[in-house]
């Protein structure tokens, strides 16, 4: 990590002490979701995660540009007192990618998500390895797409029962295409820590995609049995990886500073 982005984390570790927010080092959680969604999905996962300590924030991206959508991550991590963990699900990955270089973001965890090079658009990660054959995006005629009804709960959320299933595809939002296809501008994986989740059973985005976008960007990678929509089924599961997240990202700022400070003695 940079020696200018550790003054920076460590600054908004120490914020959080300061403002008193909570016990925990990292005390914030700020949650992106993905197209064709919106925030309420996170549900189980806010409820895990505030019954452990922390204070949550969920993102609502509008889903117009990619632009739109990083504005309104950054609006939320604006309200944040102190150091944040920056989830990602799905498309939700490629915002955190280009939102996470807020220096109150101390570690990013993605969530059965891109995370594009810089220059590098959603879309274009699928150049490596082709989405699953259910997973099909249909275009309209304002540049909006909307997920193939007639696939979408093997595409999207295979391991929800036909009732909820049907829920997410009648009340899925649709998002510009121009978004997926926009580029990020900058990476904050390759300055801040981050965690990974693969859902082994996506059927939205490879798992071995999942897997060789983990190994790129240095990732500690957990896998959890769960389909495009493992928060939602996982609840659990992924509030474990970014509870660890925080509580990693809090250990790795402190013992840089403890040792910096044993240098400074010397």
């Amino acid at each position: 990590m940079p020696n200018t982005l550790k003054t920076l984390t460590a600054a908004a570790l120490a914020g959080s002490v300061a403002f008193g927010v909570n016990a925990n080092p990292v005390p914030n959680i700020v949650l992106v979701h993905g197209a064709f969604a919106d925030g309420s999905g996170w549900r189980g996962v806010y409820d895990e995660l505030t019954a452990r300590g922390y204070d949550v924030s969920i993102v609502q991206n509008p889903l117009t540009s990619f632009a739109d959508d990083v504005s309104a991550t950054q609006r939320v991590l604006n309200r944040q007192d102190g150091a944040v963990i920056l989830v990602g699900h799905s498309y939700g990955g490629s915002v955190i990618t280009e939102a996470g270089t807020d220096p109150k973001v101390v570690g990013l965890v993605y969530v059965a998500a891109f995370a594009p090079e810089v220059g590098q658009s959603t879309l274009d990660q699928y150049s490596e390895i082709p989405p699953p054959p259910n997973f099909v995006p249909e275009e309209q005629p304002d540049g909006f797409a909307y997920l193939n009804a007639d696939h979408f709960h093997a595409g999207f959320a295979g391991d929800t029962d036909e009732a909820e299933a049907a829920f997410l595809r009648d009340a899925q939002v649709p998002i510009a295409m121009a978004a997926l296809a926009a580029p990020v501008t900058v990476a904050a994986w390759k300055t801040k820590p981050s965690w990974f989740v693969v859902a082994t059973e996506d059927g939205a985005i490879a798992p071995d995609l999942l897997r060789s976008t983990a190994r790129r960007i240095g990732a500690e990678t957990t896998e959890v049995r769960g389909s495009h929509v493992v928060f939602l089924t996982q609840p659990k599961a992924v509030a474990d990886v970014i509870d660890a997240a925080a509580k990693g990202a809090a250990e790795a700022v402190q013992g840089t500073d403890a040792g910096a400070a044993a240098a400074s003695t010397e």
